[in-house]
């Protein structure tokens, strides 16, 4: 078995060629970032029949690569930067480094089986996560149109505006208005261009949640059916975790979204310190369904939450421990949402009917 690992950039990719047991190194080529060339590179490995591709950072510069190469049929797994720094720092000659280097530190992060997880063609998962990262440039920017409408209206009026402004509230303010001077009359037009900004950001925030619900729908998902989340959060859950089978446990995925406690021995106790590691949007999700729960007296969670409270947990401890029990809920509804995806063709298929 030959591992072609990739180096990729933004113009150029270096694939080498790496025995998988030996790990010798069988051969180099050095492409640009083109259709033309990714044929060419194609055709280079076909002298290899049994073949893995190991591209480093194939969710980003290697993505498209990537996945073009799972159109066409290749294996491929995904190295992380780290690993191939890992496997640099010890090997002969750690300070060099150079695109071949790293190309053969991917073929040999995969071929040891260590930090490589294999890629997948993309899925609505991976729309619904582009939704999500949209929604959250689009909420940043609404916010910060809003922080510039509310200083421009300290300007303009007495007091302000009220804290909980909108589009409508602002125009209702500034309607009436006769500016004295050359600065407020710029300071009314500002506003007025603020205020269009608002509702057009309100508009596609709108769209986002609309496109994301038809994508749920279409992915079949039953995540919405537990309290507290709505289609925002869904899209943010599913589109953060990806294919949910690469978590081969719930603890693994508890871990993925840093709502598993980090233990923490010595040689007198042992204890447990809060996790501030993982994906932190995903932990931000789980933090938001719990407090919506907990808020809700004949919500199940907040039957847990009483209970760890009775116990003689403190709120923050209980709520932490609420975080983990959504976490494996979440997990368990993923994974059923998937074989139940997987399975529905047989279901429907004339044999079985």
């Amino acid at each position: 078995m030959i591992v072609i690992g990739v180096d990729p950039h933004k113009s150029t990719h270096t694939a080498t060629a790496v025995d998988q047991l030996t790990h010798a190194d069988r051969g180099s080529l050095r492409i640009e970032a083109r259709l033309a060339e990714y044929q060419r590179m194609l055709v280079w490995a076909k002298q290899w029949p049994q073949r893995q591709w190991a591209i480093e950072n194939a969710e980003g510069l290697g993505h498209h690569l990537a996945q073009w190469l799972l159109a066409r049929g290749e294996t491929v797994v995904d190295v992380p930067t780290t690993a191939t720094a890992r496997v640099r720092q010890l090997s002969r000659g750690a300070r060099r480094k150079n695109d071949r280097i790293d190309a053969a530190a991917a073929a040999c992060v995969a071929a040891l089986q260590g930090d490589a997880r294999p890629v997948t063609p993309e899925s609505h998962v991976d729309a619904l996560g582009l939704l999500d990262g949209r929604r959250m440039n689009l909420t940043q920017n609404r916010t910060r149109t809003i922080n510039q409408l509310h200083a421009l209206l300290r300007e303009l009026l007495a007091g302000g505006v009220p804290t909980d402004l909108t589009a409508a509230k602002a125009a209702a303010a500034v309607r009436g208005l006769r500016p004295a001077s050359t600065p407020e009359r710029v300071r009314l037009q500002l506003c007025r261009e603020l205020i269009a900004d608002v509702r057009r950001l309100d508009q596609q925030l709108t769209d986002n949640r609309a496109e994301a619900t038809r994508l749920l729908d279409e992915h079949g998902t039953r995540l919405r059916e537990i309290h507290g989340v709505g289609p925002v959060l869904a899209a943010r859950i599913l589109g953060r975790t990806g294919h949910v089978s690469r978590f081969a446990t719930s603890a693994a995925y508890a871990t993925y979204n840093g709502s598993a406690p980090v233990e923490v021995a010595s040689a007198e106790h042992q204890c447990h310190r809060l996790n501030r590691y993982g994906d932190r949007r995903l932990n931000s999700a789980l933090h938001t369904i719990a407090i919506v729960q907990v808020r809700m007296p004949e919500c199940a969670g907040r039957r847990y939450y009483d209970r760890k409270i009775a116990d003689g947990k403190t709120p923050r401890a209980a709520l932490r421990s609420l975080k983990r029990h959504l976490s494996n809920q979440l997990w368990r509804t993923m994974i059923a949402d998937e074989h139940h995806r997987h399975n529905k063709p047989d279901d429907q298929s004339p044999t079985a009917a």
